[in-house]
């Protein structure tokens, strides 16, 4: 067997290791839930309908925060925030911090949902029959063998959720896919642990919330379900912006010839070039690109806010 590839014409864009997320307020640190539209527990409900084998039993660790005291303590950190802010800058400026993915750990800042942030921690929100409720239980890290790792896959046509045992994709089993359409937006969720996750919204109005399992500077999964894909092939780019991709490519060490880049158009308007490596897929990241951005004049470009 060999990990899961697309179909002939389908652009692969990212692939990571993904699975529900964990709650990040320290009265919910590890937890998640599992609810219908009227914030009920369908845990029993996905065992019996859904086949999903039982799962724990999460109690908060303390009664959350009344929101307005969370507003109160934001108001009056926000000096003393500022203050670590500016500490951070000038530390990294020096050239004496900085770590890399997994590295140390990050201050998760301030929740933007704190109804499902800091009140609760729903993974997967839907009535019944909600596209929401088709995911596959594998996703749970607390349901799934310790051996048994899943893997977000993302395309220019579809999202596929795979599976594998024992760290081997080459096992890769199919577990869950739809095609992006039914996707209607996915939001970046900063309030984290491991730097940033997706919440996805499906057109049916029902929910889910997908982390890595560890830390990602640039989740590659988030990077392509965040905006929607606009790819920009060769043939249709400037002599310059061509040549800039091709002279890139030619300079990735292990590129995998049978790979062409793939270019993106990302939010600010300039371009992403991603080339593939020859490197296997990896059961803790995925397959591995080397990117970098292009401006709209075929030059180097600066990265911008949201474009990775």
């Amino acid at each position: 067997m060999a990990p899961w590839q697309p179909a002939p014409g389908e652009t692969l864009l990212a692939r990571d290791a993904a699975e529900f997320a964990s709650g990040t307020a320290p009265a919910l640190s590890g937890m998640r839930w599992f609810r219908d539209t009227e914030r009920k527990d369908i845990q029993s409900e996905l065992t019996v309908q859904a086949g999903w084998p039982e799962g724990p039993v999460y109690t908060p660790t303390a009664p959350p925060p009344r929101r307005s005291a969370v507003r109160k303590a934001g108001r009056f950190g926000l000096g003393a925030l500022v203050a670590v802010v500016v500490i951070a800058l000038g530390v990294l400026l020096d050239g004496l911090g900085g770590a890399g993915p997994g590295g140390s750990s990050k201050d998760p800042g301030r929740p933007r949902d704190p109804e499902n942030e800091v009140d609760d921690f729903p993974v997967l929100w839907g009535g019944p029959s909600s596209l929401a409720r088709t995911l596959p239980w594998q996703l749970d890290p607390a349901r799934r063998p310790a051996d048994y790792r899943t893997h977000c896959v993302v395309t220019d046509r579809r999202v596929v959720i795979v599976g594998f045992p024992d760290d081997n994709p080459g096992k890769d089993e199919v577990l869950w896919e739809i095609d992006r359409q039914h996707i209607a937006r996915v939001e970046r969720m900063t309030y984290s642990e491991v730097w940033g996750e997706a919440k996805v919204r499906f057109t049916d109005g029902s929910w889910c919330r997908l982390a890595p399992p560890a830390a990602r500077h640039g989740w590659t999964v988030l990077r392509h379900l965040a905006h929607p894909t606009e790819l920009m092939p060769l043939a249709e780019m400037t002599p310059r912006q061509r040549k800039y991709v091709e002279r890139y490519a030619a300079s990735v060490t292990a590129r995998d010839p049978a790979m062409a880049p793939v270019v993106t158009r990302r939010p600010s308007g300039r371009f992403l070039i991603e080339v593939s490596t020859t490197a296997p897929v990896s059961a803790k990241y995925g397959i591995e690109k080397r990117y970098l951005h292009m401006s709209k004049r075929g030059r180097r470009g600066a990265i911008r806010q949201g474009d990775l």
